[in-house]
């Protein structure tokens, strides 16, 4: 079974995490103490067809950095244990995910090597409370932990809830097609050098 269960703390954050992969995506329950990346981890799971169950706890009297880098962190290590040898996995996914005038382009490959490459450009500093800034922390945190080689491109947007959205809902559909199994190779992993890392 395609499943993770991470607990993380720290002087900064408590994080509670279950993933799977395979599961039912209507038991998803997101708690993270932050309203907007709530928001975007419940868009993120919808589009990843994944039953994602995150509770966290953390110093946002500081401000959010801390939940949302250490979110990425928990999140990006369940998936690399979820996956496992990685064997049969299509390993490639890509998305153009337009939202309204926004549209951005998620590209990832599991390659084993973690990596987070943009070009995400924000006009506001915010999007309510939460700092724009965080968006491509939370990418970096999830990519570098999880083993996963992400591009994010934005072609356009003048709203930076729909460009953020964009981005996570791009990034749900591109993990869905890349964890997916290709009944062809269930047993090889999809390399050529017989192994990702």
């Amino acid at each position: 079974m395609r499943r993770a269960e991470i607990n993380r703390e720290t002087a900064e954050t408590k994080i509670d995490l279950r993933l799977d992969l395979d599961g039912d995506v209507d038991r998803s329950e997101i708690a993270t103490g932050v309203g907007f990346l709530d928001h975007m981890l419940t868009l993120f799971a919808r589009y990843a067809g994944i039953e994602l169950q995150v509770k966290c706890e953390g110093d946002t009297q500081v401000d959010d950095h801390h939940s949302v880098e250490d979110i990425g962190i928990t999140l990006g290590l369940a998936f690399r244990e979820a996956l496992s040898d990685k064997k049969g996995i299509v390993r490639f996914g890509e998305a153009y995910q337009p939202m309204d005038e926004s549209l951005v382009l998620t590209a990832l490959d599991i390659s084993g090597r973690g990596g987070f490459y943009t070009d995400l450009h924000f006009l506001t500093e915010k999007i309510g409370s939460f700092d724009t800034e965080l968006v491509s922390e939370f990418m970096i945190a999830f990519a570098t932990n999880a083993g996963i080689t992400l591009h994010i491109r934005q072609f356009s947007g003048s709203n930076s809830h729909h460009i953020a959205e964009a981005a996570f809902k791009g990034l749900g559909r591109a993990i869905r097609v890349a964890v997916s199994i290709d009944g062809r190779f269930s047993d090889k992993i999809p390399s050529t050098k017989g192994r990702l890392a």
